[in-house]
């Protein structure tokens, strides 16, 4: 009976080595893997950030290097007094027909009588026109066509064949004179120049007949108000 109760008691003993044993083997295991979790966490939150950096840092740098757009300034012609216009409505042939821009800058058409132009582009006027027929008409097309610049001018004076008042079509000084039926007879052809306003100053722009009619002097291109002065 000793014996067996000696047997038992090792039996036991052992057992609780062995249970100690397991579990100490557990909880080195279980803090071996915690820092393991904890720097997956840390990486995974380091990863994160970065991307989160990277994206904001890729949109600053697009909203950075996005082109600035710019509306560049129209240089489109501007109507004036005496200029022909041929304006056409769609399918309305009574409001349609050509018609000159008066001094005061106005023009008249069937049923919205007189309408100031003078100082607008085409298409300005083209929407000028369309708001002012929609109580007349159902969605009005408008198109309007400059039949004649008369409004720009150019002065031609002195010894040439005819003397007076030219309409700008962008000819040049050589092209004027012709224009005009040529140089009079006792004309001082090396003497010849062009009066244009500059920054509210009159300038003198020399003119030599012989050299631009044989291609080796200047012939400036006329500009509105210009006025060519032949001695």
């Amino acid at each position: 009976m000793a014996k067996n109760l000696r047997s038992f008691l090792g039996f036991a003993l052992l057992a609780g080595l062995l249970g100690c044993g397991a579990a100490a083997t557990l909880s080195a295991q279980a803090l071996a893997d915690q820092p393991k979790g904890k720097e997956k966490e840390y990486v995974a939150a380091n990863s994160n950030g970065n991307v989160a950096a990277g994206k904001d840092a890729a949109v600053s740098a697009g909203a950075a290097a996005a082109p600035v757009m710019s509306t560049p300034q129209s240089n489109a012609y501007r109507l004036g007094p005496e200029d022909e216009l041929t304006v056409s409505v769609w399918h309305e042939p009574e409001l349609s027909g050509g018609v000159t821009v008066r001094p005061d800058g106005m023009i008249t058409l069937p049923l919205l009588n007189d309408i100031k132009v003078a100082g607008l582009t085409t298409e300005e006027t083209q929407s000028l026109l369309i708001e002012k027929m929609k109580g007349f008409v159902n969605d009005p097309q408008v198109t309007v066509i400059v039949k004649a610049i008369k409004s720009q001018k150019v002065f031609l004076v002195g010894s040439v064949t005819k003397q007076g008042a030219y309409a700008l079509n962008g000819q040049t000084t050589l092209e004027l004179i012709a224009e005009a039926g040529g140089l009079g007879p006792f004309a001082k052809k090396g003497s010849i120049y062009v009066l244009r306003k500059q920054n509210g100053k009159q300038a003198r722009l020399p003119f030599n007949y012989k050299q631009a009619l044989s291609g080796k002097g200047t012939n400036p291109i006329l500009q509105s108000g210009d006025v060519v002065v032949v001695p």
